[in-house]
Order: structure tokens, then C-alpha cells, then sequence
């Protein structure tokens, strides 16, 4: 049965630094306990109220709701602005992180022996993203972005996977000369923009980008140049009517084999499947520049395990974080989302994603650049625009002047 919370609206509210006394004072009509866990992850709603069954099966006393609303992170915003705080909060490990945890509202887990499962790699991006050393939740599920590709069609046309940009691109002009579409895009849902900007700003803006952030030094209007203009290429080998189309349709559209590239998350995989359970797919490294040996998979903290400090059921609440935690359940997440783990020793075996796997042996990962810029500045709607307008020079002046305004009300 599932235990989903629809949230359908709430109005944008700015986040409160006082983190009051929150949800989770509630007892169902039967006595048991009640807690939420509110997240991010839509998509695995399913997965989700599978493992609560199994969770209030082994523990009858406890009563366990998830919520994911659409717009998640302007609702928690609106919920924690009013002490409405869920006793488990599963997010990015992005800016609402950093926002959440300076803001007090969770609770401090750094010397939490859980945190030993997790791989250190992860729990150093939460440091890094917050800018903190304590840890205020546990890094549960990680994700990948690649692109996602047709494998029969690649068979058909005799396509190699491209390690370049170059390569890419000729591919893509082979695919368009077969009288095919080359690349779904899904415009319409401005997010929709990301992955592959997150691909191309992070092998593009350079490895000291992080370093002269942290000095106060913002330099997307310089740094971003590269990303915006190979966004703007990729434009030339979609489909009409690119901002018509939402995710949910692409993901229907691509299953059906309307293009023979998706630019996407693994976290689009269970969706296309559900469209097409017999597709043929793969994913491959977004090969972002034309030096193949240094470019890495984007792969960040997709859902963080965040135990409120108001809780008024903190037992409960992280026993419920311990049973997502154990080995079964962990691999039961990753499996039906086609995500990966942030536990040790718990490998997505998938052969969708197995063009991914030395990269993540070699360890040519990095993290999601846009976790790292501020909230209010939105990049996901200035890119929507940069794909519809096609101006770069327009772009890279208004992420930079959004950003020092956002940086200068700090």
C-alpha cells in the first residue's frame, strides 16, 4: 500500500535560519509512531513505498509516509520557513544541502558510525559543497549523467561509442544524414538542461574553477564560454519543437526510438524501460572535449539520508536510515533505479551502464558543477533560454551578474 503524501503546490518562501520544533509529532490513529521521509526522488517513489512495506512488516510500531512533491526543494524551503521540518529530509548533495545544514536543520551525524559504510569519496563532496567539516547526513545513492544511447540503431548505422568531441559530433551528422534525429531534447522542463551542461562545464571550466570560488573570485561568465557554445551545437541535431516537449514525453519519445541519443541521468533508465522494456540501450561517457584520456563522468550525492534535529521520534526515525542502509535494501535502491551506491562494496552491475564502469574504476569522476551555485540564481531557466535564443554572449552575462548578486547579499 503506498504511504505517499501528494504535495501538489506551496509559494516560494525564503528558508528560515531557525529550524523549530518540526513534523513528525504525530501518532496514527492506531498508536503507532509516524515519521516521513520527504525526498527528491520522483522517480523512485515505487521503489521506495516497497521498502517501507518492508520496513513496517519487521517493525509494526512504526509508520513510515514518504512525500516527494514536484518543485521539492521550494517546498522543503516553504516547510522549514514555517517549523513544518519531515524527520528524514533526502536531497542532492547540492546547495539546499549547504542551505539545510548551515541553517540548522539537521542533525549533526560526523561521528555517526554509519558514516564508515560510505565510501569517503562522497562524504568528502558534502564537505566540499557546504564548505563545513561536520557531516549532517549520509551519502545513500549516487547517480551519473552520460548519454544515453540507442544500441540498435548505433548497430544499424554501423556507429562507434565517440571518445571526442569531434567524434561526437560526426556521429551525430551520420545519424542526421540517415534521415534520423540524433538527440531527444526534452526543453520544455527547463532541469532538463543540466546534465549536459553539468557534462561540459565540468571538463571545460578548469581545475582551479572551485579553488578561485572558494577566494570570492566568480568566473562562469568567462569559464562557462566552451560549455555554452558546445550546448548550442548539440541544439543543431535535436528534433523540432525542442521546447515542447517535457521529460516525461522525451523519455516515452526516446523509448520508442525517435532518437538514437538521450542527454541524460542513469535515473531516466527505469522510465524509458517502462516505456520499452525490450529496448536495447547503453550509456556512454559524455565525451565533453577531444582529449579522451581526461575526461570524466559526472557523478554526484543524488540522495542524502538527513535526520531533522527536531525530530520528535529520532529513534524511529534513524532506524529507518539504518534499514535503508543494510546491504539488501541498498541494493535493491540501486538496482530498480539504475543508480549507483555510495556504500562500500555495493557495485551497480547493470549492463545499460556498463560503458561507465571504468570510469568509475579509474576514478575519472567529478561532481555536479551546478551544486555548487548558489540558490537564486536558477541556471536551469538561463539555460532554457541559451537553447531557445541561441546567444551566448547573453547568457554568460546574466549567470555571471545573477551570481555576484546572489554572492553579494552573503
Amino acid at each position: 500500500m503506498k504511504k505517499t503524501i501528494a504535495i501538489l503546490s506551496a509559494g516560494v518562501l525564503s528558508l528560515s535560519l531557525l529550524a523549530g520544533c518540526g513534523g513528525g509529532d504525530a501518532a496514527s490513529s492506531d498508536g503507532k509512531v509516524k515519521i516521513e521521509f520527504f525526498h527528491h526522488k520522483r522517480e523512485g517513489m515505487e521503489t521506495i513505498d516497497k521498502l517501507i512495506a518492508k520496513f513496517e512488516k519487521e517493525n509494526p510500531n512504526i509508520d513510515v509516509e514518504q512525500a516527494s512533491p514536484p518543485e521539492p526543494s521550494t517546498v522543503l524551503r516553504t516547510r522549514v520557513s514555517k517549523s513544518d521540518i519531515p524527520d528524514i529530509i533526502g536531497v542532492g548533495g547540492d546547495m539546499t544541502y549547504k542551505d539545510l545544514s548551515e541553517a540548522g536543520v539537521f542533525a549533526d551525524i560526523s561521528d555517526d558510525k554509519s558514516l564508515e559504510k560510505v565510501q569517503p569519496a562522497y562524504v568528502q563532496m558534502l564537505k566540499d559543497v557546504s564548505g563545513l567539516d561536520e557531516v549532517y547526513a549520509i551519502p545513500f545513492a549516487t547517480n551519473a549523467v552520460g548519454v544515453i544511447y540507442n544500441k540498435a540503431i548505433f548497430t544499424e548505422l554501423g556507429l562507434e561509442i565517440p571518445k571526442t568531441w569531434d567524434e561526437f559530433i560526426e556521429v551525430s551528422e551520420k545519424i542526421k544524414a540517415a534521415g534520423k534525429t540524433p538527440f531527444f531534447h526534452t526543453y520544455k522542463d527547463a532541469w532538463t538542461t543540466l546534465p549536459s551542461f553539468n557534462a561540459l562545464v565540468a571538463n571545460t571550466q578548469g581545475d582551479d574553477f572551485y579553488s578561485e570560488l572558494n577566494k570570492g573570485n566568480i568566473l562562469a561568465g568567462e569559464r562557462y564560454k566552451e560549455a555554452a557554445e558546445k550546448m548550442v551545437q548539440l541544439t543543431d541535431y535535436g528534433h523540432k519543437n525542442q521546447q515542447g516537449v517535457g521529460y516525461n514525453d522525451g523519455n516515452t519519445a526516446f523509448a520508442n526510438g525517435e532518437a538514437a541519443m538521450y542527454l541524460q541521468g542513469v535515473w531516466a533508465i527505469p522510465e524509458i524501460k517502462k516505456a520499452n522494456p525490450d529496448i536495447e540501450l547503453g550509456v556512454f561517457p559524455f565525451p565533453a572535449t577531444n582529449n579522451a584520456d581526461e575526461v570524466k563522468v559526472i557523478s554526484g550525492v543524488d540522495l542524502i539520508l538527513g535526520l531533522a534535529a527536531s525530530s520528535k521520534h529520532p529513534e524511529e526515525a534513524k532506524k529507518f536510515i539504518d534499514f535503508l542502509l543494510e546491504e539488501e535494501n541498498a541494493k535493491q535502491y540501486i538496482q530498480e533505479q539504475n543508480s549507483f551506491s555510495a556504500l562500500n562494496g555495493i557495485t551497480q552491475d547493470d549492463p545499460s551502464v556498463a560503458d561507465l564502469k571504468a570510469s568509475f574504476e579509474k576514478g575519472a569522476l567529478t561532481d555536479f558543477p551546478d551544486h555548487y551555485i548558489p540558490t537564486g540564481v536558477a541556471p536551469e531557466k538561463t539555460l532554457q533560454t541559451l537553447v531557445l535564443e541561441k546567444d551566448v554572449d547573453a547568457f554568460l552575462e546574466k549567470l555571471q551578474k545573477d551570481w555576484e548578486k546572489v554572492q553579494d547579499r552573503k
